[in-house]
């Protein structure tokens, strides 16, 4: 049956979506500021989270076998997914492997199957499985002509002569199916506007679950946006705060910080980089979580949750944990917030060791969101700075000291000299690695903020610099917009990001509010046709 699922999933193709459009009004003001939006495939993360809560598996199946994706920094940008030969084949092999095991634990059998089936031919059960199973796969009550489509496969039980390998039938291809793979936001148009759309009830659903908790919507969500219970900006604020207080919700907003600042993956040994992760998940937790405080908190925090690695590691003489974590003052150690962890100083490493201009682009692209454009045509961008001095400030003074790359080094390297006290593992150092002679100044500038240049030294100094920009709430909310829209923004979305911004200002920059004010905004209802 493995090569008859992808000819049944083409028959299938996507359908129209049940359920009527949130009742939601929209100025012609507002109607300028709705995003575009495209066809969104789960990411392998998503995929995986999705899986855990249909299936009760959590192996990371997807994770395994999927093609990695693409992250700048999010993984789930639109624009930046491709179908393939490749990713049909992996999505129908993950698709097979997951309806292999599915029904292999009787527990896990009884809460899938929604009734006891008498026979192989129990048509009635089947229907039902597919319609209650199928609700909670394509995020949406099932239309009656789909139903019918998936009770095809109901003769393949028969001739097995088992109900179970009917069911698996059933999952293996609705596991394929573009509404389960892709967050199909079609929509209703709205009177009046043309290329603007409503989201249906059910899509608005899925929009906020995969936003807030990064997972398909559960049952209770489901059965409020049937009941109308997302038809107002209230409705939505009353369930984003449910959702935002489940523990999946933790675990999505620390993915967003991980990815945002590029410690979801880091080149230490497990051990290291387990704790690495620990402590600034932790946090973010207590930041935006537990205490709910000032959000710039997270780069000003004068402790931090660490264990007897990462005290040594930081130099910090004052821990009495044992084995385990516990939170800590830095004491008289330069260090403050989650710019002074070894996670995030871990990134902007090249040639075996910290690079100020790796350094330098990156808190400029992530911390700024501004871009700096790629090396010239004809400049090797991988081939390590030289000079006559051993030393790595004068190789890289050298290295941007004239020709077409002197203006963008100007403005990234002094950046990434400021943070040369830390090595690549978040340690302190005075001088360059194995070598005494050349003493680290580990003083630094952010030039041409719109409070002028700012002079710091060490990721300390780079937290009150960034605070005292100007520019560094307008970024954070800038990435928000990327995470929860899937794409980078464009000149139109800029106004909405800016009115978003001096709302988070106004409101104590506090976090959850932020999100709370992002899905309860009118132009989150909606989407505005993609013309490419």
């Amino acid at each position: 049956m493995r090569s008859a699922i992808p000819m049944f999933l083409l028959a299938a193709g996507c359908t129209g979506i049940v359920s009527g459009p949130a009742s939601f009004s929209l100025s012609a003001n507002d109607a300028d500021q709705v995003a575009t939006s495209g066809l969104r495939r789960l990411s392998r993360v998503e995929l995986d989270a999705t899986v855990r809560e249909l299936l009760a598996d959590d192996q990371g199946r997807a994770r395994r076998l999927l093609p990695a994706d693409s992250t700048d920094p999010f993984d789930n940008d639109y624009r930046l997914q491709t179908a393939s030969g490749a990713l049909v084949e992996a999505a129908e092999a993950l698709a097979v492997e997951l309806s292999d095991v599915a029904l292999t634990d009787v527990q896990q059998r009884a809460r899938l199957l929604p009734c006891q089936p008498t026979g192989p031919s129990d048509a009635g059960c089947l229907r039902v499985f597919i319609e209650t199973f199928g609700r909670r796969a394509f995020r949406r009550p099932l239309l009656q002509e789909e139903v019918d489509q998936f009770m095809t496969l109901q003769p393949s039980a028969v001739e097995a002569a088992d109900f179970d390998f009917g069911v698996k039938l059933v999952i293996r291809a609705m596991l394929q199916h573009p509404a389960f793979l892709y967050r199909v936001e079609l929509g209703e148009p709205v009177t009046g506007q043309p290329g603007l759309f409503k989201l249906t009830r059910y899509e608005l659903a899925t929009r906020l679950s995969y936003f807030l908790v990064g997972t398909t919507p559960a049952d209770w969500l489901l059965d409020a946006a049937a009941a109308g219970g997302l038809d107002t900006k209230e409705g939505v604020a009353l369930v984003a705060r449910r959702l935002l207080a489940e523990p999946l919700a933790r675990e999505q907003i620390e993915r967003f910080h991980a990815l945002w600042l590029g410690y979801h993956r880091l080149p230490h040994p497990l051990p290291l980089t387990q704790a690495m992760q620990q402590e600034s998940d932790a946090l973010v937790d207590r930041v935006v979580f537990t205490e709910g405080t000032d959000y710039f908190t997270l780069f000003t925090s004068s402790d931090s949750f660490v264990n007897a690695t990462l005290a040594t590691q930081y130099g910090i003489t004052n821990f009495s944990g044992g084995t385990g974590f516990q939170w800590t003052p830095y004491g008289n150690r330069p260090r403050k917030g989650l710019l002074s962890h070894g996670s995030v100083l871990s990134q902007g490493a090249k040639f075996a060791d910290t690079s100020p201009t790796q350094r330098g682009i990156f808190v400029r692209n992530r911390l700024l969101c501004q871009e700096i454009p790629p090396p010239p045509p004809g400049v090797n961008a991988d081939q390590p700075p030289t000079s006559t001095s051993p030393c790595k400030k004068d190789r890289y003074s050298a290295h941007a000291s004239g020709g077409g790359c002197k203006g963008c080094h100007d403005s990234i390297d002094p950046i990434g000299f400021g943070l040369e006290r830390f090595d690549r593992e978040g340690r302190y150092r005075l001088t360059d690695d194995g070598l005494p002679n050349c003493p680290i100044e580990g003083a630094g500038s952010v030039m041409g903020a719109p409070a002028g240049d700012l002079s710091f030294s060490g990721p300390d100094g780079l937290a009150d610099a960034l605070i005292a920009s100007g520019a560094f709430e307008r970024c954070v909310v800038t990435q928000v917009f990327r995470f929860s829209q899937g794409r980078r923004e464009e000149g139109l979305d800029v106004p909405a990001i800016l009115e978003r911004t001096e709302k988070f200002k106004a409101g104590q920059r506090n976090f959850q509010a932020l999100l709370i004010d992002v899905v309860s905004d009118e132009t989150f209802f909606r989407r505005e046709e993609e013309v490419r």
